[in-house]
């Protein structure tokens, strides 16, 4: 139901008795050490999931056989622990022990099989690595589909994780399709305040934002927002989202002083609620910063930055987050007039895009325009002709006719022509 702070009163209160009644290796223990760091990571202190995840685990190595698929349920919520915080290599590290037991101990088309291919492409899809991702993804829903009745929460989710992998890649209908199955199930099986709910509302509202629907992401943002605000606890990281996507919306239709206000919003939730170096607190700093440069404080927006590339640097994150520091970094030189600077942080933002990206998405018309504008404030407008063509190529093709990027695209466009 999402109410937490109830479940762990619950779990504390059998904790205390099992302790005092069974023996320290018990696996009624285990099992009760489990369910309060369930609890834990759902609130986002992953601290403390961690801590009860590994109580369980030990108890569970040293009663039950290895290949016993109550280990594997042990690894993968370490695992999961660990995806949450950011730390994707030991994630996949734990998840690729947990589908080793399972493959070994269940049939082929177990749903815990399943789960494990999803949480996987989970970890993929966070690193940037959308082809591996949607290898697993398919894997997953294939046997969900067999496993599971037609309008099971589990398989609602699997059509979650592919519309997720779509979005990355910029097929923004597919994403749509996707999310919109993905929702039909979960009004049919859950409370209208289940926080599963506000999540996809969260997802559709992120796919009209990317298509540049505006008003229409805003309506689904607000609904998220309300579910959330009623479901969670106060400081719960989830609460961020919905405050996260107002400043995208406000940026986008150049509110600026709305926009860093729901930035700043997202940011004291996430500092609250989640460990200093979590990839998080790098995007919130990232956004804030963007938001700085757009109102013309450049000092702000590069001490945001900079506190950005020092979490960045420091963890392993999504390479894709890096380059956008890169491409914000760029931008806000370009803006100081620093040419040379700015070039260096479009050049190495845009190696990430490309290494990572398909050749027509649209993050990667963001670069070009980024440079054809480069280009033309010192004055090399056949290259700046060249990127502006790359930008507009690919938002038409991928992105809708009245989209505010490919409109801002054309003016460009223009711009260098006259000057040639």
């Amino acid at each position: 139901m999402g109410n937490y702070s109830k479940a762990v009163e619950f779990y504390k209160k059998t904790i205390k008795i099992k302790e005092k009644a069974l023996s320290p290796n018990d696996p009624d223990l285990a099992a009760s050490y489990n369910n309060i760091g369930g609890v834990y990571n759902a609130m986002g202190d992953y601290s403390k999931a961690l801590q009860f995840y590994e109580k369980s685990h030990k108890i569970k190595e040293k009663t039950l056989p290895p290949n016993h698929p109550s280990l594997a349920t042990s690894y993968n919520n370490i695992g999961q622990v660990y995806n949450a915080m950011g730390d994707y290599s030991k994630a996949l590290e734990y998840f690729k022990k947990t589908h080793q037991i399972y493959e070994n101990a269940l049939p082929p088309n177990h749903p815990h099989l399943a789960t494990s291919y999803n949480n996987i492409g989970q970890v993929y899809n966070n690193m940037g690595d959308y082809s591996t991702a949607l290898e697993f993804y398919e894997k997953d829903l294939e046997i969900t589909k067999k496993a599971l009745p037609p309008n099971h929460p589990d398989l609602a989710s699997s059509y979650n994780s592919i519309g997720q992998v779509y979005n990355n890649m910029g097929d923004y209908s597919k994403a749509l399709e996707f999310y919109e199955k993905a929702h039909k199930i979960y009004e049919k099986a859950l409370p209208p305040n289940h926080p599963d709910l506000a999540t996809s509302y969260n997802n559709i509202g992120g796919v009209y934002n990317n298509m540049g629907d505006y008003s229409k992401a805003l309506e689904y943002f607000k609904k998220t927002h309300q579910i959330y605000e009623n479901a969670l606890p106060p400081n719960h990281p989830h609460l961020a989202f919905p405050y996260n996507w107002f400043g995208k919306i406000y940026r986008s239709i150049k509110d600026y002083p709305k926009a860093l206000d729901n930035f700043e919003k997202c940011l004291t939730i996430w500092k609250k609620g989640l460990p200093e170096n979590h990839p998080y607190l790098a995007v919130a700093c990232s956004n804030t910063g963007d938001v700085h440069r757009l109102m013309g404080s450049y000092e702000k927006a590069l001490a945001f930055h900079q506190k950005v590339l020092n979490i960045q640097e420091n963890v392993q994150c999504n390479p894709l987050d890096c380059a956008l520091t890169y491409i914000n970094l760029g931008e806000t030189y370009r803006e100081m007039k620093d040419y040379s600077a700015a070039l260096t942080y479009f050049e190495k933002g845009l190696e990430i895009r490309e290494k990572k990206l398909p050749k027509n998405h649209p993050d990667l018309a963001v670069v070009y325009h980024n440079m054809a504008k480069l280009n033309l404030a010192t004055q090399k407008y056949s290259m700046a002709m060249k990127n502006i063509q790359q930008a507009v190529e690919i938002a038409q093709e991928k992105l809708p006719s009245t989209h505010p990027h490919l409109l801002e695209y054309k003016e460009t466009f223009e711009k260098i022509r006259k000057k040639m």
